[in-house]
């Protein structure tokens, strides 16, 4: 009775395993997250009903519960009202538990009201999906007997079901805001886990995420690779998908040598870029610089510039307390850092002005420019300079 339907080898098998997992988790990314959850595109009719019933088949999971669960994560994030924070929860809790917090926080009907708007709700969702959810998972089983035997098809079945709540409940929500590398200092905790990861869609690079959470591409760097975004331009080309926003690339006009009103709305629109260039371009340098000209006996001294990149870079509210003293005193005993740090913290205040003016802003830039540029500090000046440059992308 449970014979395999195909004769395949043991490679072969292996091969359809990983392509099913693999559209399970591209149904969640493409269309759970950049579609539903976040809208950064559109999809064609046909495929948003292809991912929904192979998710359906797949995991069980309902759109409006998914929807909800993650954008309240997003409104929430790091605090108590986060459904699952490892910062608040404790990485093994999430790491091992984070399916247990999916389905305690779908029971959340406020959550549900709160942020599930705008979710499939016809009459497939009404009378099949949502009610019938675990109807599925029974069927996709008994299509990997069909195929794979009753052996590696029950093996397979039971490695698909724990895919998505081990990678994506587990891994994503857990250590993607536990551990990882970070391009952008945004005031959570997310982290990039590693550049590539095909078998996660790209759901790896989770700080991009975070930074730009209406951007359909989750790569920014030119050495990190999401899968899902070759998957969404390979269906934009034939029509199947619409991409909506992206993250913004920076536009340099090297002409320019003041700043002007496309400049201001340019350096707000790349704000997330520049203070990571300013990490990199001024605050390492200068680190660099300080520690080099330190007094080799000097320990204590040393030691604090050597941790002076990795504590002035991070935002105030992410330091704990013996992190903040330590940057007090390392401002406190370097009067070049604490003008460069003073620097960053103004160019922040620059964006975050929201009740005001473009000329206020455009003032307030410029004036920034000058007081850079008036420090007498290398790093600093050629900062300012190239920040003239921004410009937006022509029309």
């Amino acid at each position: 009775m449970y014979d395999p339907l195909f004769d395949l080898p043991w490679w072969g098998s292996l091969l359809v395993f990983i392509a099913l997992t693999q559209i399970t988790i591209a149904g969640v990314t493409i269309f759970l997250h950049r579609n539903q959850a976040h809208r950064a595109l559109d999809l064609h009719p046909i495929v948003s009903h292809f991912f929904r019933l192979w998710l359906w088949m797949t995991t069980g999971m309902v759109t409006r519960e998914w929807v909800a669960i993650h954008r309240k994560h997003h409104a929430k994030v790091e605090t108590e009202d986060d459904p699952h924070s490892p910062v608040v929860k404790g990485i093994n809790k999430v790491l091992w538990g984070g399916v247990l917090l999916y389905r305690k926080e779908a029971e959340n009907q406020e959550t549900m009201n709160n942020y599930g708007h705008d979710t499939p709700n016809d009459w497939l969702e009404r009378n099949i999906y949502s009610p019938w959810n675990k109807v599925g998972i029974l069927i996709l089983m008994a299509i990997y007997l069909t195929v794979f035997g009753l052996g590696l098809g029950l093996l397979f079945w039971i490695i698909h079901m724990l895919w998505i709540p081990f990678w994506a409940a587990g891994v994503v929500n857990g250590i993607g805001h536990y551990w990882g590398y970070r391009n952008f200092e945004v005031k959570d905790a997310s982290t990039n886990i590693i550049p590539w990861a095909f078998w996660i869609g790209g759901e790896e690079l989770h700080n991009n995420h975070h930074t730009y959470p209406s951007s359909a591409k989750f790569s920014v760097k030119p050495w990190e690779f999401d899968i899902a975004w070759l998957y969404i331009r390979l269906m934009s080309m034939v029509g199947l998908a619409k991409v909506r926003k992206v993250a913004p690339k920076p536009v340099y006009d090297t002409e320019k040598t003041t700043c002007d009103i496309d400049t201001v709305k340019a350096v707000i629109r790349n704000r997330f870029q520049i203070m990571s260039r300013f990490t990199r371009d001024v605050l390492s340098s200068v680190c660099r610089e300080e520690l080099q000209k330190a007094d080799p006996g000097d320990h204590e001294n040393r030691g604090l510039l050597k941790r002076a990149r990795r504590l002035l870079k991070k935002a105030p509210e992410r330091l704990s307390e013996n992190s903040q003293a330590q940057v007090n005193q390392i401002l406190k005993k370097n009067t070049t850092l604490e003008t460069v740090y003073s620097m960053k913290k103004k160019l922040q205040d620059v964006w975050q002005r929201s009740a005001t003016t473009q000329d206020n802003l455009l003032h307030a830039l410029e004036e920034w420019c000058r007081q850079a540029e008036a420090t007498g500090i290398q790093a600093l000046r050629d900062f300012s300079r190239k920040l003239r440059t921004y410009s937006l992308a022509p029309a």
